[in-house]
């Protein structure tokens, strides 16, 4: 990873402020007229107002924090890192899935640089970053130019569409807690993990432990 100044600094910030759960709102108010309570909701079809037209995702504020942690620590590289996050704005709502070749990943991820006449990453570049984001079940490659994101990590659409692509990548890959998407690398924080995934088998997502 390059030693770009205030690089790692800013990765910190950036993961901090984006791990941070939001702050549940009440949206609705109430205005009195003659003892006659009105309540007041927004449209259940009110769209989410987000910058540029590329639609929004929703990612792990575990998982959030992690990528910070681990372009800081030099754990992963500058090439690992912005090829996971161009990919990962490029998901198909509900799917996971982004359609893109690594000729597009390279393209894409240099457009800035070449307008300002900057250093490019090569395709090879790119390549490699794409298998370490196998080996760390970051992305799945589905072939004809897709890959798969780990939708335990980051999904663009809702939980329901998320449940039916973990069972799908589920019937696939079967139950095994080592294979995709759960076994997260890398290495550096898998003991971290595995007691995750350690403690919901015995206590399940209400804190109960079970059988």
């Amino acid at each position: 990873m390059s030693d770009d100044a205030g690089f790692d600094d800013l990765l910190q910030v950036l993961g901090d402020q984006l791990g941070q759960a939001a702050h549940s709102v009440d949206a609705r108010t109430h205005r009195k007229l003659k003892k006659v309570t009105f309540e007041y909701e927004p449209h259940h079809t009110a769209a989410h107002d987000m910058a540029g037209n590329a639609g929004y995702s929703l990612a792990s504020n575990w998982f959030t924090q992690l990528l910070a942690q681990l372009a800081v620590a030099n754990s992963i590289t500058k090439s690992q890192l912005c090829v996971f996050l161009y990919v990962a704005g490029g998901q198909e709502r509900g799917t996971g899935v982004a359609q893109y070749t690594q000729q597009e990943i390279t393209d894409g991820l240099n457009r800035l640089a070449v307008k300002k006449g900057g250093k490019l990453i090569t395709r090879s570049t790119v390549n490699r970053a794409v298998r370490a984001l196998v080996d760390y079940k970051w992305v799945e490659q589905l072939g004809n130019g897709k890959l798969q994101l780990n939708v335990r990590l980051w999904f663009h659409g809702t939980s329901t569409a998320q449940h039916g692509v973990l069972e799908q990548r589920a019937a696939l890959h079967g139950p095994d807690s080592g294979a995709f998407p759960y076994s997260i690398g890398p290495a550096i924080h898998q003991e971290e993990l595995d007691l995750d995934i350690t403690q919901q088998a015995l206590y399940g997502n209400r804190g109960r432990k079970t059988g």
